[in-house]
């Protein structure tokens, strides 16, 4: 595959309320905003940016498919690799998430812990395992 289809620039997110899903991402990860209007919102994570569009408005860039519902439960899940995801648990329930799994150690080599977004948008935070 060529070199510049290896790099992954944006991700849309498809959320039910713009304004709740930007003051998550503003809380929880210090993100700044990029572009904003009624239905979208940008948001710049170092070389990727994050766009949260309504999901009445998803339909024309997924066309001739349809977002998804809800309720038919999470389709991927976007992952975080820190140093330490002990200390980002901390301060992830300091700002007043909720984590559904972890943190645990996996058989992969990985510590992970998991939550999602007001969307229902699956996050996990990872470290790598020492070599035991």
């Amino acid at each position: 595959m060529a070199a510049d289809m290896r790099h992954i620039s944006a991700i849309s997110l498809f959320v039910d309320d713009v304004q709740k899903a930007k003051t998550f991402y503003h809380a929880v990860f210090e993100v700044e905003t990029i572009f904003e209007d009624d239905v979208f919102v940008a948001v710049q994570f170092d070389n990727l940016i994050l766009n949260l569009l309504h999901i009445d408005s998803a339909g024309e860039i997924i066309e001739p498919d349809q977002p998804g519902a809800r309720g038919a439960g999470p389709r991927f899940q976007l992952s975080i690799w820190v140093d330490d995801v002990d200390a980002v648990c901390a301060r992830l329930r300091g700002r007043g998430v909720t984590l559904l799994a972890g943190p645990k150690d996996r058989p992969w080599g990985r510590r992970t812990a998991n939550f999602v977004d007001p969307a229902g948008h699956s996050w996990e935070v990872a470290q790598k395992l020492a070599a035991g």
